[in-house]
């Protein structure tokens, strides 16, 4: 097989001021691209403080995947895809050989930790309920906007400006809460998660590669000789199970939706006048059962094992199977029982 060149070779460098100055790139899209530079910058930020931290066993490879991230995530868009590419496999290689460590720390004694709860009280909350609360004011107020066009875009303004919110009262709660802080800060929460910080981006991108590769057309096939035609309890079943499977696998269930709906939701439930609002919904449920008993879906069962010290690597997902096969069961039952009673079951 030859290696097409004509890609690279054909590919057209957009400096960063003809790409911001460009009146048809919609305002939301601007908007997030600094979010993106600043996150780069927070990276290349990890990359130089462990680089020169003595203590980090490990601060050659944490320096090379942090500064690789940095790179990608800053100036990506402004790079050729080839360099792209080169520079997530550089990252993945310390990745890999665990080489990526957490170096010496600025964390907080208890005692200061004490004490400033003791200060704030109950509204150390609020700073992390603004980004909550400003996505979801975003999402409704300011999405098919011509500036922010898409519900995404809206919702993922509006979670950066949430922070800037949650920024900002923090400094009111204690003006010893300086720039320098947040961003030590920063890079200390990103050094206890690790390379795992990058999975979530990985897995939300393999349901696309999926669909585009043919994945939910072979799973058809291969159900289609299971599932006798017509039935549709059986095809709920069988779509809520492998909502749930694909989930695990991929830590993700909106990556998963995309796959099984088009491989056993489509042929199996939907294309029998099931109605999709409801059975897409409950089915998309089901699949964050998924996602209470995987490893992969790492920002919510592992990161926690990482940020309180568990003991147990598994000690969230071991906890969370006793509500997920309960609600799982529930999520099948309800969509045969709506299916079959006509309640709204039926396109």
């Amino acid at each position: 097989m030859n290696f097409d060149w004509n890609w690279v070779i054909n590919w057209e460098w957009v400096s960063p001021f003809a790409w911001f100055g460009n009146p048809d790139i919609n305002l939301g899209l601007k908007l997030l691209e600094i979010v993106f530079i600043i996150m780069g910058l927070i990276c290349i930020y990890a990359a130089v403080k462990n680089a020169k931290d003595k203590e980090n066993a490990a601060s050659i490879g944490t320096a090379v995947f942090w500064g690789a991230l940095g790179i990608v995530l800053a100036t990506g868009r402004y790079l050729p895809p080839l360099i792209n590419g080169l520079l997530i496999f550089t990252m993945a290689v310390p990745a890999v050989f665990r080489k990526v460590k957490i170096g010496k720390t600025n964390a907080p004694s208890s005692e200061q930790t004490k004490k400033q709860s003791d200060k704030i009280g109950m509204k150390i909350f609020l700073p992390a309920f603004s980004m909550g609360i400003f996505a979801i004011l975003f999402a409704l107020l300011f999405s098919n906007e011509s500036a922010l066009p898409t519900l995404s875009q809206a919702a993922l303004v509006g979670v950066s400006v949430g922070v800037i919110v949650a920024i900002v009262m923090l400094i009111v709660y204690d003006r010893k809460n300086t720039p320098d802080i947040f961003m030590k800060d920063s890079e200390r929460f990103l050094s206890m998660i690790g390379p795992l910080c990058m999975l979530p981006m990985l897995l939300a991108s393999l349901g696309a590669i999926f669909t585009a590769a043919g994945v939910g057309d072979v799973i058809a096939t291969m159900v289609g000789g299971i599932i006798p035609y017509g039935n549709v309890p059986v095809g709920i079943i069988v779509y809520a199970l492998g909502m749930v499977i694909f989930t695990m696998i991929m830590g993700n269930a909106f990556a998963a939706i995309t796959v099984m709906t088009v491989g056993i939701g489509f042929p199996f439930v939907l294309a029998h006048g099931a109605n999709p609002v409801v059975i897409g919904m409950l089915a998309l449920t089901s699949g964050y059962c998924g996602t209470l008993m995987t490893p992969m879906a790492a920002n919510f069962n592992i990161v926690p094992v990482a940020m309180l010290d568990m003991k147990s690597n598994y000690g969230v997902i071991k906890q969370q199977i006793y509500i997920a096969l309960p609600v799982l069961l529930f999520q099948i039952v309800f969509m045969i029982l709506f299916y079959n009673a006509g309640w709204f079951g039926h396109a």
